[in-house]
C-alpha cells in the first residue's frame, strides 16, 4: 500500500529523518525531504534515494520557522508529485539550561520547530488526505512526551504538546481513513544526541563520557542507544495496511526507558 504514495517528511536530510525518507523510498514510495545542511550533501542524499530505490525525491528548503514555507512544502508534494499521503513530522532542535537561565530566544524557537510547526503542516495535509479518504501522519515525538527530564523545558512542554496534537487530529480524522500517531524514541545516536552532550555536561558538571553512560544510557535498561532503522521500521509499519486500526497512539522505541 505504500508503493507509489508520497511522504513529505520534514527534518530529514540527517538522523531519523534521513532513516524515515530511506525506508519509505525503499517500500516505494516518492519522498519530498526537507532540511538544514550542506547543499551538496543534500544533493548527494536526494539523488542517492532516488539512484537506490528508483522513485522520485525532491528537496523542500522550508524553513520550519514559516508557516508559509511549511504550507508550500505540502503544496509541492501535491502539484509536483500528485498528492502527500504519507506526512512524517521530525524536524527537532534541542537546547539544555535550567529554567531560570533558559534563553527566551531559544525556548520560543524549540516551541515553533517542534511543535507549531508539525501543526501547520498537518494543517496543510489534511485536507488532501480527507478528499482521497487516505493518510498516514506520524509524528517525532519523544520519550520525552511521556515523561520529564531536568534541564530541558522546552524541548519536554514541544514534545508533551506533540502527544496532545497527536491525539486530538487522530479523533478529527479517524472516519476518514487517517491515522495519526507518534513513535517515542529513547536516546538516539543522532546529530541532535550528539550536540546536546556537551550543554548536558556543563550543566550537570560532569565530563561527557559521563553524560553517556550515567545519564543518557542510564534511562535505558537496555544501555544501548536506539538506532535510527529500528525508528524507521516503525515508521513503515505505521504506514502500512496492518496498522490501519492503530490511531491516536504513543508508540514507546525507548529500550524499556519508560517502563521503570
Amino acid at each position: 500500500m505504500i508503493k507509489g504514495k508520497v511522504a513529505v517528511v520534514t527534518g530529514s536530510t540527517s538522523g531519523i529523518g534521513l532513516a524515515y525518507a530511506r525506508a519509505f523510498a525503499k517500500e516505494g514510495a516518492n519522498i519530498v525531504i526537507n532540511g538544514l545542511g550542506d547543499a551538496a550533501a543534500i544533493e548527494t542524499e536526494r539523488a542517492k534515494i532516488e539512484s537506490e530505490f528508483g522513485v522520485k525525491c525532491l528537496y523542500s528548503p522550508a524553513n520550519m520557522l514559516k508557516h508559509e514555507e511549511i504550507e508550500g512544502m505540502i503544496k509541492l508534494a501535491e502539484t509536483e508529485l500528485g498528492s502527500c499521503d504519507i506526512l512524517v513530522n521530525n524536524a527537532g532542535i534541542q537546547h539544555v539550561a535550567p529554567i531560570e537561565e533558559f534563553p527566551i530566544d531559544k525556548w520560543n524557537m524549540i516551541i515553533a520547530i517542534n511543535l507549531s510547526a508539525a501543526f501547520f503542516a498537518m494543517r496543510a495535509a489534511i485536507p488532501g488526505m480527507k478528499a482521497r479518504k487516505w493518510g498516514r501522519i506520524i509524528n517525532t515525538a519523544s520519550a520525552h512526551a511521556l515523561v520529564a527530564s531536568p534541564f530541558k523545558s522546552a524541548y519536554v512542554s514541544a514534545k508533551h504538546g506533540i502527544a496532545g496534537l497527536t491525539k486530538t487530529a487522530a479523533l478529527e480524522t479517524a472516519q476518514f481513513g487517517i491515522t495519526v500517531n507518534a513513535i517515542c524514541p529513547g536516546y538516539v545516536w543522532t546529530p541532535l544526541v550528539e550536540k546536546q552532550i556537551p550543554d548536558t555536561a556543563k550543566a550537570r558538571g560532569m565530563t561527557e563520557e559521563q553524560v553517556k553512560k550515567d545519564v543518557l544510557l542510564a534511562a535505558q535498561p537496555t544501555k544501548e542507544f536506539v538506532t535510527v532503522e529500528e525508528v524507521a521500521a516503525l515508521a513503515v509499519f505505521l504506514a502500512s495496511d496492518n496498522a490501519r486500526s492503530i490511531t491516536g497512539s504513543m508508540q514507546q522505541i525507548d529500550g524499556g526507558w519508560v517502563a521503570e
